[in-house]
């Protein structure tokens, strides 16, 4: 039996596509045109990893306990506050057969999906281990990947975590290649983080010498490490939750001017007016973190008469992937990091 390419076929008692669905199908029969993945390992998504850590006040058992709750409730892990998801890791267990052949996967390779897991059947038999500090769940079970699904197949030359780490979050340096031109004045919100200091790398490389990385973190620590591995121009030490004081200190960077481009990857909420007012009218704001909301951006640029360029998040980028994993071949310094953070 074939099921519609996107999903639509697993969505319990709605009308609508399967990551806004309050509740899907993850029962395991394979459908013509889906992929059967024995999952190794989740990767949720910085701002939903933290909300449950919090919620859960840093309880491992109760961090596994709620995550076995939310993919029983809703049959897929979609964090019921932020709306997001992550990613995972696996090997291709069956291939429908209107697919075997047309695509280059077979059984046995090992992928990450591309896809949130905020719109995959999920089925777990056993949470085996939780690693908060990557945002790691490592686990027995089961996924189907539908159709229109995007996968990486893990590389070869090097170890599948680091991959898996950086693979993650490859939509944010993949569209920050895409919108820093040389010559840019840059600020990268959450540059310590793993997006981070990925877009931090890119951004330096399109940028050039003629333009300048800004990068904004909580702490003199995350200040003195990425200075230290020279992935910013220039860091600044302000709560990206406080807006004017954020303004302030870019301004103070920048000799006094405001950025051609804003990147927003912090995983806290209420960061959107931060992101934007350090901005140039006909600049461009670039909302990495699912911890956005998306009206807070829209009417508070209208409140404060911003002209600028708001782009949600897409953690799809055509090559994406091919991106991000260039990104740690290129640059050992940033291949070295990831080992030691989320390896």
């Amino acid at each position: 039996m074939k099921g519609c390419k996107y999903g639509t076929h697993r969505v319990i008692g709605e009308n609508v596509l399967p990551q806004p669905a309050k509740k899907i199908n993850n029962e395991m029969n394979l459908y013509d045109n889906e992929i059967l993945i024995d999952v190794q390992a989740l990767n949720i998504d910085s701002a939903s990893f933290t909300q449950i850590e919090e919620e859960c006040n840093h309880d491992i058992e109760k961090i596994k306990a709620r995550i076995l709750e939310i993919v029983e409730e809703k049959g897929k892990m979609q964090n019921p506050v932020t709306g997001s998801g992550g990613m995972l890791i696996g090997t291709i267990e069956k291939i429908g057969s209107d697919l075997e052949g047309n695509i280059d996967l077979k059984i046995g390779d090992k992928i990450a999906t591309l896809v949130s897991l905020s719109l995959t059947p999920l089925k777990i038999e056993e949470i085996v281990d939780i690693k908060p500090d990557i945002d790691r769940v490592e686990i027995k079970g089961k996924a189907i990947l539908f159709e229109s699904g995007i996968y990486a197949k893990l590389p070869t030359d090097m170890e599948e975590t680091l991959a898996l780490a950086a693979l993650d979050v490859a939509g944010a340096p993949a569209q920050t290649q895409k919108l820093v031109k040389e010559g840019n004045n840059v600020v990268i919100l959450g540059a310590a983080g793993k997006s981070g200091m990925l877009c931090c790398y890119e951004a330096r490389k399109k940028a050039g010498k003629s333009g300048k990385v800004i990068g904004l973190v909580i702490n003199n620590k995350d200040a003195e490490f990425i200075k230290e591995n020279d992935l910013v121009d220039e860091a600044i030490i302000v709560d990206a939750q406080d807006p004017n004081a954020v303004l302030n200190k870019v301004l103070e960077a920048n000799n006094g001017k405001e950025v051609d481009l804003a990147i927003n990857c912090v995983n806290v909420p209420n960061t959107e007016m931060s992101t934007i007012l350090p901005v140039r009218d006909k600049g461009v704001v670039y909302f990495f973190s699912m911890a956005t909301a998306f009206t807070k951006a829209a009417l508070g640029a209208e409140g404060v008469g911003k002209d600028v360029d708001m782009i949600i998040g897409n953690g799809y980028t055509k090559g994406h992937a091919d991106v991000t994993l260039t990104a740690l071949r290129e640059s050992e310094t940033l291949k070295n990091i990831f080992k030691n953070l989320y390896v």
